[in-house]
């Protein structure tokens, strides 16, 4: 059985909050079985309602007056019985019945039972709600498995993985046999990626082509998505979720809208995109035109490379055989791509919004975020020079961003020279939002 955080995650909120939760996130990254599996182990009674499963009772809940009338439903549709303040009720595919979203404010205000929702394209779906019950709702956002939970779905201890926090904190040099373990994992991880069923498939059979099966099938799942809920503009959004490889593959990785068609707008192109990325099956990065707080300020909307929500779907996508020699470490593959979409995978499911910066005079940044307040930029680097990193010298030495440290992520072990710090790409794992704000702060106005 895979641990996932969100696991934990569900256990604090519904222990210190009292009002519902939605679960996001793309497709088949294991909302429903994590929610189950949660609903099981710590509700005396949960009910799961599909409304793609049982799509009559969309009409059911529609036509519903009152949180009463919608408890009285509830009754009816099943055997099981809803014990007052110990059910987890789960509404699934809620998108095909948002009335349900609307009603959770008097569902949770009555407070008979819990409620946690989810459901196919709700970055989508959400956006076109009617009434979605601010105070009463809360939303997470879910990711496919990160490199620390994958580590230990194929089995490294987690004693193993804090020995890396230590080191990562302290920036001390891991043991040799340790990282060299570690990039194996890595590169294993770059070919399965985090979709729980190739992970599940990778750990019952060990067998890569059935691994790649399991991913083929989850795109052909994701284009029955784009052809279902964007009739008017699937064969754009399917255009540029086909490019993706091979705008990464690029010497510079920006998205060309060229690339699609030589007259093309991006004006024509733009909701396309927020779709893919709505829909949790992109990852945009956004050029920002100074490495200054707040990155926002300066992004382009208009200049962003495209990754995909998944590393290992995106080695599905490549050429058959680079699974082998992604595993075999082969000097004669760019790896820079992938390198790139699993860093950005791994920063944006630890709730880092993306940019990067690209200068004629300075040179390019592979990526930038915002950590404790300051602009934290990180370079990855796949082969041997890693220390060869012009741009990143040029921004960190200016005084005028005053930039007081930055990662290089690479495949050597962790070490820093001046404000630069090399790091193990596994270490990426250990780049996370601080909570810079304080729990308690009272104002002083004693002296007026």
């Amino acid at each position: 059985m895979i641990k996932r955080k969100i696991d934990s995650f569900l256990t604090d909120f519904f222990a210190q909050d009292k009002k519902a939760l939605m679960l996001t996130g793309a497709r088949q990254i294991g909302k429903t079985f994590s929610i189950r599996r949660f609903g099981h182990m710590q509700f005396e009674s949960f009910l799961e309602i599909n409304f793609i499963e049982n799509p009559s009772l969309v009409n059911v809940f529609s036509n519903a007056k009152n949180s009463q009338d919608i408890l009285l439903r509830l009754s009816t549709i099943t055997n099981q019985e809803l014990v007052k303040g110990n059910t987890l009720v789960f509404f699934d595919e809620v998108q095909e019945c948002p009335e349900i979203v609307t009603a959770i404010k008097f569902l949770v205000e009555e407070g008979s039972y819990r409620y946690i929702l989810s459901g196919s394209l709700l970055g989508v779906e959400i956006k076109n709600l009617r009434s979605a019950p601010v105070g009463y709702l809360d939303i997470k956002d879910m990711y496919p498995l990160d490199i620390e939970e994958f580590a230990t779905a194929v089995g490294i201890k987690e004693s193993v993985i804090e020995l890396l926090r230590t080191h990562f904190d302290e920036c001390t040099a891991v043991d040799e046999f340790i990282h060299e373990k570690m990039m194996e994992v890595f590169r294993l991880y770059l070919i399965v990626g985090g979709m729980p069923a190739a992970v599940e498939k990778y750990i019952n059979t060990n067998n890569l082509q059935d691994v790649m099966a399991e991913q083929q099938s989850i795109i052909r799942l994701y284009k029955q998505d784009i052809a279902r809920y964007d009739p008017d503009h699937k064969l754009y959004i399917e255009d540029i979720f086909d490019r993706i490889p091979a705008e990464l593959d690029a010497k510079n990785k920006r998205f060309i809208l060229k690339n699609l068609n030589e007259n093309i707008k991006f004006s024509r192109y733009k909701n396309s995109f927020l779709w893919l990325k709505d829909a949790g099956v992109a990852l945009p990065v956004y050029n920002v035109e100074e490495p200054t707080i707040p990155l926002i300020l300066s992004s382009s909307r208009n200049l962003f490379k495209l990754f995909m929500s998944d590393i290992g779907l995106l080695a599905s996508l490549y050429a058959d055989g680079i699974q082998l020699k992604i595993l075999d470490n082969e000097p004669s593959i760019n790896f820079g791509s992938v390198y790139e979409n699993a860093v950005a995978q791994e920063l944006c499911a630890h709730g880092f919004q993306l940019y990067y910066y690209n200068n004629k005079r300075q040179g390019e940044l592979d990526f930038l975020i915002e950590q404790n307040g300051e602009v934290l930029p990180i370079e990855v680097k796949s082969g041997k020079d890693y220390e060869r990193h012009k741009a990143l010298t040029n921004v960190v030495s200016s005084t005028t961003y005053n930039i007081p440290k930055a990662y290089v992520l690479c495949n050597d072990n962790i070490k820093t020279v001046g404000k630069i710090t090399y790091l193990p790409i596994y270490m990426l794992m250990f780049i996370k939002k601080a909570k810079s704000l304080p729990t308690n702060y009272k104002i002083d106005l004693s002296g007026l």
